[in-house]
């Protein structure tokens, strides 16, 4: 009996997959440390160039290696996704049917795109369970066994693949992989395996009504690979036998048929019938021979087709005297479809191990950084408010000079919280420390500047280059434009122009904030017997020490330093705040395949922050209560001490003393949260520099090999015909 085809594997070649997936988890994941897969990358590298090496064994092993890159493959879909805008490597494979003649060329088909290489890796698992069934002893049970499942599965994977193909390439294919042709090879398999369910029944010894029902099913299984591997488009694709033993098979499966349906017959006494169906089975495996192109690997069923049919109609002639009908008036012999495409499986080795299990889906990264980005809006907007609060209430204070005007009542001491203040700003470095934080934000902000200048220029140079090129080529320039893939960086760039002008502004109004209060700040930043030299003296209003007034202001201010100790608590307990909302997105993504980050991200924010909201707004509506109680006792102290005049000079640079120090607490905050906002965003600037430094060297090398194949092309472009000599020049 004939054997059975196998498709050739396509080739590829190698890459490296480590540089460029490191660079993007560094780049793009913030919530991942790169050096904790370093050893994940290089095994993934590895396992691509022994799915390279084992594509040549025939053997199930191999498979076990194709499996687990295929199945790594799907695993970083989510995870590390290659494409041209995103990880960028350039899988290049040859068509599998590639003769590879002069005139033809080489047929191979580069692509960035991880889709692309999980067609090509179907393809050859496909290819490689096809030469592996093929290869099986089917004399033996297992052998037969092995070869209907491969043969089922091959048809499975190279019909998904007919119909994922276009989406997953978005570009022209090689011609293995147009879906004409994996529907062709679909069917072969699928007749394949049906071939080897009739082989098996055959050894078996099963009943021949069933055997009959099998191989007719293989002949027209047979009749539609054949009818789709002569389709125009590419039948000159093939292997010079696939499409004779194909045709060979239709008709000898057909004859098996009538054989095995004739000894029904015969065993029902329908002598007609029997020598009718085993005429018509010496029929068609006459015109199988014919159609094998002189392979014909029927000789020994067709044998016994003569024999069974010489026997038959001996016995007829002398025995039965049967009339013999016309074979088309036979009854139908029936079919029966054992043979069924295997669906492909979600994962395809049994010892599957992500390799980067621990590196979350971009869905769940993405719903942790809106989430993130949700949590420090609500924390600034919370903290904000605390800070905003507490900024009127030691700006009310300072105009009413207090606590410092009950403290000063002798007119000739420094008043015991400007005392504090001043003692305070030297331990947090005084003017020195402010001069210098001032003085770095220019030059963190050149830094900034140096950094996206120098990432949009690479951009715009390599978008230079590509359009010389694409107007030099035209159409022969088939690489995506530049345009089409820069985008988002630009986005990205742009939004960091934006960011800088806004800070330029910023840092300007902390300097003007710094100009106004600066002599004040230089004061206390002074020694104590300085700042006592350099305040007015007063006249005493000792007076007024014991009285209800002055007792009620304590009181107050007291209760005002409670609200600013619990503030501290509260913004504490705000930013401290954690949540485990990762694995709240990953239990949504295994069951919706997908994230609603707001429908999750909102009950659990409001959860943890309702209460503490709760008391930033009680602690503000305090405030306002405290407020009233001090302006209302300050109007009476005020009052009590107004004959007092030679005071009011000395009081009012107590209020300038107090307005400068609490502006060197603002601008020193603001001065370290510009330094953190610089630093971050030089981080954030030198991600994307890089990003967009390697996409300007992968389009480079794209190029390259571009132009080199353009040249190829231009040189291997058969030359031109001379024109014709005219007569006068002819020799005669």
């Amino acid at each position: 009996m004939a054997s059975f085809l196998g498709v050739q594997l396509k080739k590829t070649y190698e890459v490296d997959l480590v540089k460029p997936m490191r660079t993007f988890i560094e780049n793009m994941i913030s919530s991942a440390d790169v050096n904790e897969y370093n050893s994940s990358l290089n095994e993934f590298n590895k396992l691509r160039n022994s799915m390279m090496a084992k594509s040549v064994d025939k053997h199930e092993s191999a498979l076990e290696v194709l499996y687990r890159y295929y199945d790594q493959l799907v695993a970083i879909e989510n995870k590390l996704p290659i494409s041209e805008n995103q990880i960028r490597i350039l899988f290049k494979w040859k068509d599998a049917f590639d003769k590879e003649s002069f005139f033809s060329g080489r047929r191979t088909l580069g692509v960035v795109s991880g889709m692309y290489e999980k067609v090509c890796m179907l393809f050859n698992i496909a290819a490689l369970q096809s030469q592996i069934a093929a290869s099986q002893n089917h004399d033996t049970d297992e052998g037969l066994k092995l070869s209907v499942k491969l043969f089922q599965q091959s048809a499975g994977i190279f019909g998904h693949l007919k119909d994922i193909v276009l989406s997953h390439t978005q570009q022209e294919p090689t011609p293995d992989l147009n879906p004409e042709t994996l529907a062709a090879i679909s069917a072969l398999m699928l007749a394949q395996a049906q071939e080897a369910f009739y082989r098996k029944a055959t050894s078996e010894n099963m009943n021949d009504g069933m055997v009959a029902k099998l191989a007719l099913q293989s002949s027209d299984l047979y009749a539609d690979a054949m009818k789709l591997l002569q389709l125009p488009s590419i039948r000159e694709l093939w292997p010079r036998d696939w499409i004779p033993a194909t045709v060979m098979k239709q008709a000898a499966f057909h004859a098996l048929a009538e054989y095995h349906q004739s000894i029904v017959a015969q065993k029902k006494k329908s002598y007609g019938e029997e020598i009718a169906r085993l005429q018509h089975a010496d029929e068609l495996m006459k015109a199988s021979s014919t159609r094998g192109s002189g392979t014909f690997c029927f000789r020994t069923e067709h044998n016994k087709v003569v024999r069974a049919l010489e026997l038959a109609v001996k016995d007829n002639d002398f025995i039965y005297h049967e009339k013999i009908p016309d074979s088309k008036s036979l009854p139908p012999i029936g079919k029966a479809p054992v043979a069924k495409p295997t669906p492909l499986p979600a994962t395809m080795s049994s010892k599957f191990v992500d390799l980067f299990q621990k590196l979350f889906p971009l869905p769940v990264h993405d719903g942790i950084v809106a989430f993130d980005n949700r949590k420090n809006q609500i924390i600034n907007q919370e903290t904000g408010r605390l800070k905003e609060a507490t900024l009127l209430l030691n700006s009310v204070l300072a105009s009413l000079n207090l606590p410092a005007a009950i403290e000063d009542l002798s007119g000739d001491s420094i008043p015991t919280s400007l005392l504090e203040k001043a003692q305070q700003l030297k331990r947090d470095g005084g003017v020195e420390s402010l001069n210098k934080m001032m003085q770095d934000l220019p030059e963190l902000l050149g830094r900034n500047r140096e950094i996206l200048n120098e990432s949009t220029r690479m951009l715009e140079e390599e978008a230079k280059s590509d359009s010389q090129l694409r107007e030099q080529f035209k159409g022969k320039w088939t690489r995506t434009a530049s345009g089409q893939l820069t985008e988002t960086m630009k986005i990205e760039a742009s939004k960091y122009e934006q960011i800088l002008n806004t800070a330029i502004q910023a840092d300007k109004i902390v300097q003007e904030k710094y100009n106004k209060h600066k002599e004040a700040i230089l004061l206390l930043s002074k020694q104590e017997k300085e700042i006592k030299s350099s305040l007015p003296s007063a006249n005493p209003t000792a007076a007024l020490q014991d009285s209800n007034v002055v007792q009620e202001l304590r009181k107050l201010m007291e209760q005002v330093e409670t609200i600013k100790a619990e503030r501290e608590v509260i913004e504490r307990e705000i930013k401290d705040a954690t949540f485990d909302i990762s694995s709240k997105f990953l239990n949504a993504m295994a069951q919706d395949g997908l994230i609603n980050e707001e429908a999750i991200s909102m009950p659990e924010l409001n959860r943890i922050f309702g209460p503490l909201r709760e008391q930033v707004s009680d602690s503000i509506n305090r405030q306002k209560a405290l407020l009233n109680k001090i302006q209302t006792s300050n109007t009476e102290f005020s009052n009590a001490k107004a004959s007092n005049q030679s005071g009011a000079q000395r009081e009012a640079m107590l209020k300038d003393l107090a307005a400068g120090f609490d502006m060197y607490i603002e601008l020193m905050d603001n001065l370290q949260e510009g330094t953190t906002f610089y630093n971050d965003l030089t981080r954030l600037l030198l991600k994307l520099q890089n990003k967009i430094s390697d996409f300007c060297f992968a389009r480079k090398t794209e190029k390259e090999e571009l132009l080199g194949d353009l040249s190829k092309e231009i040189v291997n472009q058969p030359s031109q015909q001379p024109p014709q000599t005219p007569k006068y020049q002819q020799s005669k």
